[in-house]
């Protein structure tokens, strides 16, 4: 959300606005109304049956993390490291086609005995509280469309994003009122950007308030939030109006006003909600605050929490482009595991004291997984074909496992589920149904799936 920026000390409000209403005619009388902002009234939500969860809380591992170094344990892959494939190798890969077992060990854990490799040893813990979708397919060779795919639905147009569409359908509550309902926390600037957390065609407010970038939490704030008063907001809406009086009003300037009157409100709350000095000492060493390699993710993820308790709809958490090891497979993932699986963990066990594990749906998952093969001397290319995503919350059934990959843990084989179909399942938990959440632009009925997507009941609680 873009606020507006720091008003010069030189023009007053009033007598900007006379000069609005001298140059408007007519039209500005709207002008001499009272400076004034409302935050927008709570919104009913859209929903087609009762809700399993609330919210959505997406830990996006940019970059594209090994399910086959990870949760998708294969036994014939570690037999035959070195071998050649024997099938041929999808199109578009520069891997040879030479099988390569990682150097991490898988064991089972909780009562469940679910896979998980000594990569991630902390998300391990909690196996028991976790869906493991092992079949997942996605539309996208190259990042920018498989980016396009998890966060959007489509690989190729502007779409609006998953949490735009959240927002659309559950909006804010009574007790969310002064924040927004969709943040994304350290999003990337790369392989779209702004779009994988924007409102495309949607009204404007449905995009995400965002905090940080490119895998840094930075300082933490809301860009422009900090100096600005309520006369500068009331300001700048009220010539909003005035210009919609004249053109008659529209999409943008309706939504351009929402967001104004949205960051007024998220004035006096938003700075309480995410200051994270009121967290204790013990809460921060949890989620690995103050420590190098976990401070900026183990951040991302206590706001995420703080974030869920204030009612937001939907909260991204990004790691940045890092998981992307077409070369050095140890060193990179290795690197990337430790700044995420402490804060990770962390979050799966506030959420659970605080009493909100059973009304949120949490996600972990890249835009797809790696090879079984080699690429360069020890690395791994992507693999949209087959890979694995963690799905966990009071909705879903933990210590499960759904679906599988082949036995080298290339392509999906069994109870596939493509992305279309993650993104129907997700909604269905938050009570809508994918085929009726739609909007009209252009002349016609668009929703998050397209045509597409089925929701897999059997991983449901």
């Amino acid at each position: 959300m873009n606020l507006p920026m720091r008003m010069k000390p030189t023009l007053s409000r009033r007598s900007l606005l006379a000069q609005t209403a001298w140059r408007a005619g007519p039209l500005a009388v709207a002008a001499s109304a009272p400076l004034s902002l409302t935050s927008a009234a709570p919104q009913e939500p859209i929903l087609h049956h009762p809700p399993r969860a609330k919210r959505v809380i997406f830990l996006f591992m940019h970059g594209g993390p090994s399910h086959v170094d990870t949760f998708d344990f294969k036994p014939e892959l570690a037999r035959r490291d070195g071998q050649k494939l024997p099938f041929d190798l999808p199109p578009q890969i520069s891997a040879v086609p030479t099988l390569m077992n990682g150097p991490w060990t898988f064991s089972r854990h909780g009562q469940s005995g679910l896979w998980a490799s000594d990569l991630v040893p902390n998300i391990a813990k909690h196996m028991d509280s976790l869906c493991v979708i092992r079949s997942m397919h996605t539309r996208g060779q190259s990042h920018g469309q498989a980016v396009g795919m998890v966060n959007t639905g489509s690989d190729n147009l502007l779409r609006p994003s998953v949490g735009a569409w959240i927002s659309l359908a559950l909006g804010n509550s009574a007790s969310s009122m002064g924040m927004p309902s969709h943040v994304a926390i350290s999003p990337a600037t790369a392989h779209g950007g702004p779009r994988n957390y924007g409102a495309a065609f949607l009204p404007a407010r449905h995009q995400a308030t965002v905090i940080g970038q490119n895998g840094r939490f930075g300082d933490g704030k809301i860009a422009y939030l900090d100096g600005a008063d309520g006369e500068q907001f009331a300001l700048v809406n009220q010539l909003n109006r005035v210009h919609a009086s004249r053109v008659g009003g529209g999409r943008d300037l309706d939504g351009a006003i929402e967001a104004v009157e949205l960051a007024n409100a998220m004035r006096s709350r938003a700075p309480d909600v995410m200051r994270l000095d009121d967290e204790s000492d013990a809460t921060k060493r949890q989620y690995g605050i103050g420590s190098k390699s976990t401070d900026s993710y183990g951040r991302g993820c206590l706001l995420a929490r703080r974030l869920a308790e204030a009612g937001v709809r939907f909260i991204s958490v990004s790691s940045g482009q890092v998981w992307d090891q077409h070369g050095n497979l140890k060193d990179g993932h290795t690197k990337n595991a430790l700044a995420t699986d402490q804060p990770i963990a962390a979050l799966i066990t506030d959420l659970k004291q605080r009493g909100l594990w059973d009304d949120t749906l949490l996600l972990w998952g890249g835009e797809f997984g790696r090879t079984p093969v080699v690429q360069g001397k020890n690395g791994r290319d992507h693999n949209p074909q087959g890979f694995t995503m963690l799905l966990g919350g009071g909705a879903v059934r933990g210590g499960t496992a759904y679906g599988e990959t082949d036995e080298f843990g290339y392509h999906a084989v069994a109870d596939r589920v493509h992305m279309h179909d993650l993104h129907a399942t997700m909604l269905h938990i938050l009570g809508i149904d994918h085929k009726r959440l739609t909007y009209r632009y252009a002349g016609r009925d668009f929703r998050l799936t397209d045509v597409h997507g089925q929701v897999v009941k059997p991983i449901l609680a």
